[in-house]
């Protein structure tokens, strides 16, 4: 398999992976996201989930490159 398939592999793999983490753990939901509802509309902003899977993505990006 050439190196952009086996990228492309890893990269379904991480997704797959972090929607069956949010699916059973919330992560949508953290303390520090923001939700701003009013009469018609809801606007949410997940400040802490997107910092909270940013740490998780670097240290899986960061094994991989190790075992590399």
């Amino acid at each position: 398999m050439t190196e952009i398939g086996k990228f492309f592999m890893m990269i379904g793999g991480i997704l797959f992976f972090v929607g069956l983490l949010m699916q059973f753990f919330h992560f949508g939901k953290l303390p520090g996201d923001i939700v701003i509802r009013k009469q018609n509309a809801t606007f949410y902003f997940p400040i802490m989930t997107s910092i909270v899977l940013s740490i998780f993505l670097s240290l899986i990006l960061f094994i991989i490159g190790k075992l590399k």
